[in-house]
């Protein structure tokens, strides 16, 4: 499986499309949840995803503290191959580039309350009450990234 990582504007036109083609299949068209997923976030972002036999299977973005929250952060965090340790694998990409490329001690994700144990199990702990973000409720968790 290829990892890739890469600024916006290093992204070609078919990687972004196929980003946000798969963004939409999970986050609107299957959780049934329309918002409005360009933010103007990805600008600033490092976009972590890998890919088989040259499909996206899993992606996140990476965004500096300040941008979206108050710590360096992940986001629209996504796996298409499910309970086979691909997301633990891309989660662990993302932590490593929140580390090389903005020096995060400590990363922070707005994680689906659901998801809480797939990122305790890469090392994440809730930090947070639970709060509603396009109606689906949602929890703060940080990682020390070490």
């Amino acid at each position: 499986m290829e990892k890739i990582v890469k600024k916006f504007k290093e992204l070609t036109l078919d990687e972004l499309y196929e980003i946000l083609k798969v963004r939409a299949e999970v986050f609107v068209v299957e959780q049934n949840c329309p918002y409005q997923d360009l933010d103007d976030v990805d600008k600033e972002a490092y976009h972590v995803y890998m890919k088989e036999d040259g499909k996206i299977v899993a992606y996140l973005r990476v965004v500096d503290k300040g941008k979206r929250l108050d710590e360096v952060s992940v986001g629209r965090v996504i796996s298409l191959k499910r309970r086979c340790g691909v997301g633990s694998e891309l989660m662990k990409t993302g932590l490593r580039v929140a580390k090389e490329k903005f020096g995060a001690a400590v990363v922070k994700v707005g994680a689906q309350t659901y998801a809480k144990p797939f990122y305790e199990n890469v090392g994440f702990r809730q930090v947070s009450d639970e709060y509603m973000e396009d109606g689906i409720p949602h929890i703060y968790m940080i990682c020390k990234n070490e």
